[in-house]
């Protein structure tokens, strides 16, 4: 039986770099089935919402989603908010399909050391950020603003149930990587974090075989900044994941390098899960064939892992992605001299040729 893949292109520079991930999925000898549907702006456009129920349908019918970012200026204005792009497509997405655990692995790649802003010598990075996805500040609520604008209110919510989940995946991740769990709140001034440490303690005494520590999320972000190689499975709520991501995302040289997992709860082998690249729409480029496709290709090397549990595959395609760095290939965003600039195709086809 072929994998049912739902691709989601989104809008801006999503369906070139969706495209290329389709194209590394289709060499690689495995069997798929794809289906494509709208979301995002473009969705918003064609049906008047960003999340159609047609496109929702077909989400739950499939194996795994392969998605690329939504969202842009032209869509910012709309009212009201809740058909936004990023807020009536992702958020709904999450919650209606319990994509709770979003994995977002950060790793220096050799031939990429010196797009790094930090120091060569201090950039060198292995982890993933486990980050809590469906709860905290983004979904609390009550939520409200003052008609005469005068304050808003956001409300930051977990509950013990949410926090016992998400650690024991980021446990379970842990011991298949170097036995080693940063936990990251905000326990000196928020109670939702006293919670969160509580429970990650609960979890950690049920773990005893990786070593675990708690550090506050400014701390973290400095630290990430000064040793991210101190770092290996890096545990956090909504929020604070979004942030330290990024963060992290950057040190590597290029926001277009980084892939990413959102996970459901595993059923026997199979875990549901959505696949997308970290960065953005960028509409800016879109159209011009200078996006970096790397991190569609890498989140399409993540769903083979995770949700079809090939990580043969999965090693095949990341191996490709470093033979074409290594042989100086370069989109815009991370070209310099002495390097070959290529388009988002040309990558694709150079991932593709180094695929064995």
């Amino acid at each position: 039986m072929p994998h049912k893949v739902a691709v989601l292109p989104g809008d801006g520079i999503g369906p070139e770099v969706i495209d290329e991930a389709v194209k590394v999925l289709r060499a690689s000898g495995g069997a798929f089935e794809f289906e494509y549907a709208l979301l995002g702006g473009a969705a918003y456009d064609e049906t008047g919402h960003p999340l159609p129920a047609a496109t929702l349908d077909l989400c739950k019918a499939s194996d795994a989603i392969l998605m690329g970012a939504v969202g842009g200026p032209k869509w910012d204005r709309i009212e009201p908010v809740t058909l936004r792009p990023e807020i009536g497509a992702l958020l709904p997405l999450r919650r209606e399909l319990n994509l709770y655990a979003n994995l977002r692995p950060a790793k220096t790649l050799r031939a990429l050391v010196h797009a790094s802003p930090l120091k060569e010598g201090r950039n060198m990075m292995d982890l993933v950020v486990v980050r809590e996805l469906t709860g905290g500040i983004y979904f609390g609520q009550p939520r409200h603003r003052a008609a005469d604008g005068s304050s808003a209110v956001d409300s930051c919510v977990y509950h013990r149930y949410e926090v016992e989940r998400i650690a024991e995946r980021a446990f379970a991740i842990a011991k298949a990587r170097g036995h080693k769990l940063v936990s990251v709140d905000k326990a000196n001034v928020l109670e939702t974090s006293r919670l969160w440490r509580e429970v990650v303690d609960e979890v950690a005494a049920k773990n005893p075989g990786v070593s675990t520590s708690h550090m506050l999320v400014d701390n973290c972000a400095m630290q990430l900044i000064r040793d991210p190689g101190q770092f290996d499975v890096i545990l956090t709520e909504n929020m604070f994941g979004d942030i330290l991501s990024d963060e992290a995302s950057m040190i590597t040289g290029s926001l277009g390098l980084l892939p990413s997992a959102s996970l459901s709860d595993a059923k026997g082998d199979a875990v549901f899960g959505l696949y997308e690249p970290v960065h953005g729409s960028a509409p800016d480029i879109a159209g011009q064939g200078r996006a970096n496709p790397l991190a569609a290709i890498l989140s399409a090397a993540m769903m083979m892992r995770y949700s079809f549990g090939d990580g043969e595959t999965a090693d095949r395609v990341e191996a490709a992605v470093e033979a074409a760095l290594s042989e100086g290939l370069r989109t815009a965003d991370i070209f310099e001299k002495d390097t070959r600039l290529v388009s988002t195709s040309e990558m694709g086809d150079a991932v593709v040729a180094k695929m064995v």
